[in-house]
């Protein structure tokens, strides 16, 4: 599967099939992650890989909450993207520019992830609306930001049609 294929299949997946995951696969996913590009390769970030069956039903508990993300409740495997610290450059550059490179860091990161999944033909669903006291307290993180999760499993429905706006809508050329 080329990249563009690979795109066009990486989807936000709400449904998943009950099979487990394996290990191998997940640090397929990770090992993804652990090579995306960071400010002054700062890599500001941490991936808590929750697949133990106790814990799960507490996670997708977290995960779902005001009619937000039920589906988290039946996923086999789920991931906390923790925010770490960026080392000092990427920390002064982020000042100085008033970027939050870290943010930025952590987003590719987990697109790496994502896409590496798509090719294993996995699915993902990276979530922003959770609990994040209760996802800290279960996973025993002080002090630092959880500020997103990932849904990895097999997904058990078709690939859909992107709606996306329009490249005219979305881009320009030379100005605004």
């Amino acid at each position: 599967m080329n990249l563009s294929e690979l795109i066009q299949k990486r989807q936000s997946d709400r449904k998943y099939e009950s099979r487990p995951v394996s290990r191998e696969m997940v640090m397929k996913c990770l090992e993804a992650a652990r090579l995306a590009p960071s400010a002054c390769n700062s890599q500001p970030w941490k991936f808590v890989v929750v697949d133990d069956v106790a814990l799960l039903p507490q996670m997708g508990a977290a995960a779902a909450g005001m009619g937000m993300n039920g589906f988290a409740r039946e996923v086999p495997v789920i991931v906390a993207v923790v925010l770490e610290k960026m080392n000092l450059t990427a920390r002064i550059g982020s000042v100085i520019k008033d970027k939050e490179y870290s943010l930025l860091d952590v987003g590719i990161a987990v697109e790496h992830f994502c896409l590496q999944a798509a090719e294993l033909g996995l699915g993902t669903c990276i979530m922003g609306w959770f609990d994040e006291k209760k996802v800290k307290k279960l996973l025993g993180i002080k002090g630092k930001r959880v500020p997103l999760l990932i849904s990895l499993g097999y997904p058990a429905g078709e690939t859909r049609k992107k709606a996306r706006k329009s490249l005219e809508e979305m881009s320009s050329w030379n100005q605004y």
